[in-house]
């Protein structure tokens, strides 16, 4: 290689200084929420736009249901197998590289799922656009905690939180348009400009990382373990969920998920006695503000997925309402998240993480709770959804606040990780408990009874989560 070569290739491998005018500019820490808020946006828009193209998918490429699925199962397992160890090379690396390298990788991963000739090559290309999705997830909760000063640290997570809420709001309605539009390649060409625009952004509005990790050799027997946990786990959910498997698949998944998940932990602990650096760091987790806001996250994410993937069900069965309708309908819920995002934060900045969260998921338990006693009608399913909003509005980002203020700023882009991690296993774990509890409150009766069941244990839930909040504190 030349040494111009060499030296280009060096700066496409640092991260570049923002302009004298951004970082002396009194609005920088907010120049970096706008940066971030594009990629969460479109996070969370790519995530739900999919799924309206599975019809067209289907036609298309001649396949069944279950094998269009895995355009949206080898994204999720990719991403939630690899954000922690993406985190790490983050913290030694720099958040702003891989972050910018990773808004890249997702759209130029877009753009090749646009072109895709089969289904197969559709599904690995989406594993590809997984680990663009990884790199930036795992250091957008991070830029902003360290671009921010701490008093103004809950209204920057907010912000963040209503983007994310705006794009899974808007990817049902946009999705449509799109797959009417153009069909189901139109969903992928549409991250191009979004991605140029934030990889531009990127590159000159973020700051460099300042605080590094010590580079170490990345722990890959903690990272094959890992994949194999949360992998056997998101399988086992997804099956579980579709009832596409036999009972005793979906349980050798969960034995191979329960025995990865014990052989990382003790390759944790014994690496650590050896000196080494583990993937998960146990200090991290010895924080039990950390650990409670994680198991918060886990519960809360669980409830509100659980709520988007049995509400539809219910007002289809009972109440006659076509899907596009009922996903009308449902949006209030994201949207009401995206409005009180930023006022849950600007509560957090004064008051701590505890009040917020608690508050947050009494109100999400109680409109459960006053669904499951009020029947299915229209106006019932209306105030339980505003209800569930508000609630997960204000826990969401107070609870993402209290756990990133837990990890500190040199390890942030692996809490970043664990916290999106614990979204996605929250995510498939909403959903199959979800329609677990709903398809065993139908048998043999009405969805009606179906929806009240799963009403109950979803409330349950969230009032459990209201626990590790309260064991957390205000601080």
């Amino acid at each position: 290689m030349t040494k111009r070569g060499g030296a280009s290739l060096g700066r496409l491998l640092s991260e570049p200084a923002r302009p004298d005018v951004v970082r002396k500019s009194a609005r920088a820490p907010w120049l970096v929420v706008l940066t971030v808020c594009i990629g969460a946006f479109m996070g969370q828009l790519d995530a739900s736009i999919v799924n309206m193209a599975y019809p067209d998918l289907q036609h298309d490429f001649g396949a069944s249901l279950g094998a269009v699925e895995w355009v949206a199962l080898s994204y999720l397992l990719v991403l939630v197998g690899i954000i922690v160890a993406v985190g790490r090379l983050a913290d030694m690396f720099g958040r702003k590289l891989l972050y910018t390298w990773g808004f890249a990788v997702f759209t130029l991963a877009s753009v090749a799922c646009a072109l895709a000739p089969d289904l197969p090559v559709l599904v690995i290309l989406r594993a590809v656009q997984a680990v663009g999705a990884a790199m930036l997830q795992a250091n957008s909760v991070a830029l902003i905690v360290v671009a921010m000063p701490r008093e103004r640290l809950g209204r920057a997570l907010g912000i963040q939180g209503a983007s994310q809420a705006l794009g899974l709001a808007l990817g049902p309605s946009v999705g449509g348009v799109l797959v009417a539009a153009g069909g189901w390649r139109l969903v992928f060409w549409v991250n191009l400009p979004a991605g140029i625009i934030g990889v531009v952004l990127a590159w000159f509005l973020l700051p460099r990382t300042r605080e590094l990790a010590a580079r170490q050799s990345l722990d890959l027997v903690g990272l094959a373990l890992m994949i194999a946990s949360t992998g056997a786990l998101l399988g086992a959910l997804s099956l579980g969920a579709a009832r596409s498997a036999p009972s005793w698949a979906v349980l050798v998944l969960v034995v191979i998920a329960l025995a990865a998940a014990v052989g990382l932990w003790r390759h944790t602990l014994g690496l650590v006695r050896r000196g080494g650096t583990p993937l998960l760091p146990p200090a991290l987790f010895a924080r039990r503000d950390f650990r409670a806001g994680i198991l918060a996250a886990l519960i809360g994410y669980l409830v509100l997925f659980g709520v988007l993937f049995v509400m539809p069900l219910t007002m289809e069965r009972s109440l006659g309402i076509s899907l596009g309708r009922s996903g009308l309908v449902l949006s209030i819920l994201p949207l009401l998240i995206g409005v009180c995002a930023p006022l849950a934060g600007i509560m957090v900045d004064s008051l701590g993480p505890m009040v917020p969260t608690v508050i947050g998921l009494a109100l999400a338990g109680g409109g459960l709770i006053f669904a499951a006693a009020g029947g299915v009608h229209v106006a019932v399913v209306v105030i339980a959804l505003v209800a569930i909003g508000v609630g997960m509005g204000m826990f969401t980002p107070a609870n993402n606040t209290g756990v990133m203020s837990a990890a500190g700023r040199t390890g942030s882009a692996v809490a970043g990780g664990v916290l999106n991690m614990t979204r996605g296993i929250g995510t498939a774990a909403g959903v199959a408990v979800a329609g677990l509890v709903f398809r065993l409150g139908s048998t043999g009766h009405t969805a009606d009874r179906g929806f009240a069941f799963a009403a109950v244990v979803l409330a349950v839930v969230c009032l459990l989560g209201i626990i590790p909040s309260v064991r957390r504190g205000s601080r």
